[in-house]
């Protein structure tokens, strides 16, 4: 149980979603339980006067409300982890219900055996505690209170087998009345703690709790997959669209696979951001980035894109990974234009805070790149590369030299021509004479804004 409670808070640690879960239903299942608790009491408060039609039935009728109480003090002192504070409200409850079975009733008005309170049958109401447990506890306090009931009521049996107040002619006259009947005599004397019932009523409660325990732990390792799986999703939406995430947190395929696919790539950056670095305050250079990175963010995920990284005021992002589509080409034409726009409109709110317009470069190519999970595996990351990544950078990089806005090559736009139901911005681009690029013999056939 140990090495189960250590790995859980390895997990926890590395897994905020895991922590933050773990948190939540601990106190969402504590106010539950209370609530369960207060109503479970109420109704036997409201049992008890049919079980016992006498005054003295207000001693358990204290008791009742006293449990209802501390109920409401555990929920107030309830925690996320191990406490102290709640650990010794729930022996408090475990103490005082043992006492409140095994001693009789102050006010009863007459004298009866300490063993004869056993046969009111009040064990079954640790049961309660322990359903209630499994509402707000981990898998461990629920064994736990198993544990510390069975030693209770052990400690209680032999307190009252060695110090209980015995009245010796009920057993002779139980003995008289049942001669003949030495099993009848055993179990119906009223001086007798009946040993084998409560060594039943010991393994009953720790079998019970076993099972609960189980129940309880299975159910944490559900809540630690979800959590697991609410973090991948999370770590997915950084990166993929939300509608692309719900299909592959769906797909059996291994996506961090190493193969070759045909992918349209766009990268893009702030021109002139070191001279505004230089000249502007930190704070305003992470504002900047933050709205840059929100907008290109926003054409990117919009248009069906992925983002594949930051690459400091500039960004790669990829349209076909991990899945291509027909309209991939279409798609980062598209993202191409709204940045464009975006830009215009940010361009605007700085003017009107006097802080000088940006200017981006976008360049956006189409070919086989090779894709896949790389790097150690501690360090793995899904990355795309080839010579078509290298020509989407180059691309973007000559937009200073050509003076524009977004280069686009020729391939990326036949392949956007045919895409079929889909409105592509090809108006909106020039061709551009052939240019040559750093590192390629041939020179390169491109589209202009």
């Amino acid at each position: 149980m140990r090495s189960l409670r250590e790995e859980e808070l390895r997990q926890a640690k590395a897994n905020p979603y895991l922590a933050k879960a773990i948190a939540d239903e601990k106190m969402a299942g504590h106010r539950i339980a209370i609530i369960a608790r207060t109503a479970a009491f109420g109704a036997v408060g409201v049992l008890l006067p049919f079980l016992n039609p006498n005054l003295n039935v207000l001693y358990y009728e204290f008791f009742v409300l006293l449990f209802i109480a501390l109920g409401w003090l555990q929920l107030r002192m309830a925690k996320v982890g191990y406490s102290k504070s709640e650990l010794g409200l729930i022996l408090l409850d475990l103490c005082l219900l043992t006492a409140l079975i095994v001693l009789p009733n102050p006010f009863l008005g007459e004298e009866i055996p300490t063993a004869f309170v056993y046969r009111f049958e009040g064990f079954p109401y640790f049961f309660i505690f322990l359903a209630l447990s499994t509402l707000a506890y981990s898998w461990r306090t629920i064994w736990g209170i198993g544990i510390w009931v069975a030693l209770l009521w052990l400690i209680g049996f032999l307190g009252v087998s060695w110090f209980g107040h015995a009245i010796p002619g009920l057993s002779e006259a139980s003995q008289q009345a049942f001669d003949g009947y030495p099993l009848l005599q055993e179990e119906l004397d009223p001086n007798s703690v009946r040993p084998t019932i409560r060594i039943q009523e010991v393994v009953v409660i720790l079998i019970v709790a076993a099972i609960l325990t189980l129940k309880g732990w299975r159910s944490n390792q559900l809540l630690m997959r979800q959590a697991s799986i609410a973090a991948e999703r999370a770590n997915l939406s950084r990166y993929f669209p939300s509608s692309l995430v719900d299909v592959l947190a769906q797909t059996d395929r291994d996506i961090g696979a190493v193969r070759t696919q045909n992918v349209a790539v766009l990268f893009t950056d702030i021109v002139g951001f070191a001279e505004f670095a230089e000249q502007h305050s930190p704070d305003e250079v992470m504002d900047l980035l933050r709205h840059y990175h929100a907008f290109v963010e926003r054409s990117i995920f919009q248009n069906g894109g992925t983002l594949d990284k930051y690459l400091g005021d500039g960004v790669m992002a990829t349209f076909g990974t991990p899945e291509t589509r027909p309209g991939d080409a279409a798609n980062a034409l598209k993202a191409a234009t709204q940045l464009i726009e975006e830009t215009e409109a940010f361009n605007k709110d700085l003017e009107a805070k006097g802080i000088a317009p940006i200017q981006v470069s976008i360049g956006v190519h189409f070919g086989p790149v090779i894709l896949g999970d790389i790097g150690p595996s501690r360090r793995l990351e899904f990355a795309v590369v080839g010579d078509t990544v290298n020509v989407a950078s180059r691309l973007e990089a000559s937009t200073r030299e050509l003076g524009c806005r977004c280069v686009v090559s020729e391939e990326l736009m036949k392949q956007a021509a045919q895409a079929k139901g889909t409105d592509t911005p090809h108006q909106r681009f020039s061709l551009h004479d052939p240019i040559k690029l750093r590192g390629r013999q041939n020179e390169v056939n491109v589209w202009t804004i």
